[in-house]
């Protein structure tokens, strides 16, 4: 069989494969500890990697289906909403900003719904793809969540990082795009709709 025909070409066995990765990362979630956390950050980071790669070769490869198009974003969105979530719990995210992110994608998922059964499609705009970006990165950093000494381990105060802090710069930056590509698509949605 061809990884590159058919529904289950190599872009969307690539993008089940993200959705599959879910309930590790839930399970690894499940404990604190600086182990589980790495492990977390790990099969998210793989998870980010595979969405840049299944939209990649699905573009080079000209195998962009109907099926592709609606697992992509639904694998992104189930697992930044899965991390986001579990990391409320142990107190590494704002419940309220969580809630936000969770409410505009519901909210923007609801509209696009709205508008394809009149027969029009709003592309997703560069802010939304910059959004997605800067959640992965957050989601990383907090994830990571610890203080970290690069330098082979040395306890040098001044290679001190603390990606707790990074990934919350990150987080706020994202749920600043977040409203901002959100309130953006509104805006298109009822201009489209008004005509």
């Amino acid at each position: 069989m061809d990884c590159r025909t058919g529904s289950l070409n190599l872009p969307n066995l690539l993008t089940l494969g993200r959705i599959a990765c879910i309930p590790l990362l839930v399970s690894f979630l499940f404990f604190d500890g600086r182990g589980s956390s790495f492990g977390a950050a790990l099969i998210f980071s793989l998870a980010a990697i595979t969405d840049w790669l299944d939209g990649y070769l699905a573009r080079k490869w000209q195998v962009v289906t109907v099926l592709g198009k609606f697992l992509d974003p639904l694998a992104d969105k189930l697992i930044v909403m899965a991390a986001l979530i579990m990391l409320i719990p142990l107190g590494r995210v704002p419940a309220w900003a969580v809630f936000v992110i969770l409410a505009r994608e519901i909210i923007i998922t609801g509209l696009r719904s709205i508008a394809a059964t009149e027969g029009i499609v709003i592309a997703a705009s560069n802010l939304g793809k910059y959004k997605t970006i800067l959640q992965m990165v957050a989601i990383i950093g907090l994830l990571l969540h610890y203080d970290y000494y690069w330098f082979f381990g040395m306890r040098y105060e001044w290679l001190h990082v603390s990606m707790h802090r990074i990934g919350l710069v990150y987080f706020y930056l994202a749920l600043a795009l977040t409203l901002w590509s959100g309130i953006d698509y509104l805006v298109k949605f009822f201009r489209v709709i008004n005509r």
